[in-house]
């Protein structure tokens, strides 16, 4: 039987979002600070207590939700073989500076104690699943959505297959080692990856100052400023020529804090970069702006579960517009 209702949640290193849908739309959204302090089960319980609150606020009862669906920033590990989380944003056994001494999170466990009905994906598979259902590649078989923020993270499709691997991970590769900087430091310990080169907080304490300064200094046209992020952008493209060879795809959906906002003046030498290497093997390649936004994680864990007879009207009525954008 078909459900009447469905819900998501949102997990990433900053905010814990909770949504639910019928068959109409979006109904209501519930978002926190994500957790970092407490018992190890912290995080589900409180993803769980959002979804509830979430349900009260649509009027509808928890016990209608016939599927959730998880987006989750990793990496992932297998914990007595269900989902456990170990990412440095937020497991202090990892990143010292958290109030914690969480090494893996028993995400999934912590979850199905409550819910009967999970699907868990790494956030930027979950991206890429709602671009290719309601945005900017609908049905494109190969594609790869990328998001430059906080963190950089990587969903593939190819052939029409969203790659997963053996423990959900697939798609990290923003800690591809791409440079030999030894000031370059990513969250995960690496030194010279992809992340550590560009991510807005690592491009910011490397530089002395916050990224948003940066940014807005190189739009001003402050030559130092300018020169750091059009590295940056060249790096990016590095990144992004690399997976072209891995995968052999067609487009790149990008989203993210910092090319949501700079996007638009980055692409082309985002764009020079890939193709000026190889053209074999990366003519024709396209970069384009998610259409989705930073609801795109939201709206990511709401595809992982959705009904299929629910989607071409959602493509008719987009009633994820009435939800208002989250700030950054």
């Amino acid at each position: 039987m078909m459900p009447s209702h469905v819900g998501g949640i949102d997990i990433g290193g900053t905010k814990v979002a909770a949504i639910v849908a019928g068959e109409s739309g979006p109904l209501a959204r519930r978002v926190m600070p994500t957790p970092k302090s407490g018992p190890i089960d912290t995080l589900p319980e409180q993803a769980i207590a959002l979804l509830r609150q979430a349900c009260q606020d649509a009027g509808v009862a928890e016990s209608d939700l016939g599927m959730v669906g998880v987006s989750s920033c990793g990496p992932f590990v297998k914990d007595g073989g269900l989902i456990g989380l170990a990412t440095p944003n937020i497991c202090g056994a990892h990143s010292p500076g958290l109030p914690n001494d969480w090494e893996v999170i028993p995400l999934e466990a912590g979850l199905r104690r409550h819910l009967p009905a999970v699907r868990i994906e790494n956030d930027c598979v979950a991206a890429l699943v709602a671009e290719r259902t309601f945005g900017a590649v609908v049905d494109e078989p190969d594609c790869v959505y990328v998001t430059w923020s906080t963190g950089i993270g990587f969903g593939f499709c190819v052939d029409g297959h969203v790659l997963r691997g053996k423990n959900g991970n697939a798609g990290h590769a923003g800690h591809m080692l791409i440079s030999e900087r030894q000031d370059a430091i990513c969250g995960c310990g690496n030194r010279g990856d992809v992340e550590g080169l560009i991510a807005g907080r690592n491009l910011g304490d490397r530089l002395g100052m916050p990224t948003a300064e940066l940014f807005a200094a190189a739009r001003a046209g402050d030559a130092a400023a300018l020169a750091h992020v059009h590295e940056a952008a060249r790096w990016f493209g590095r990144a992004l020529y690399d997976v072209t060879t891995c995968l052999d795809t067609r487009q790149f959906v990008i989203g993210g804090s910092v090319w949501l906002h700079h996007g638009e003046w980055l692409a082309p030498l985002v764009s020079e970069e890939i193709r000026r290497h190889f053209p074999a093997l990366t003519d024709g390649v396209e970069l384009r702006m998610t259409k989705l936004g930073n609801l795109v994680a939201d709206l990511g864990a709401l595809c992982l579960v959705l009904p299929d007879d629910w989607i071409s009207a959602w493509r008719g009525t987009q009633p994820w517009s009435r939800l208002a954008p989250l700030p950054g």
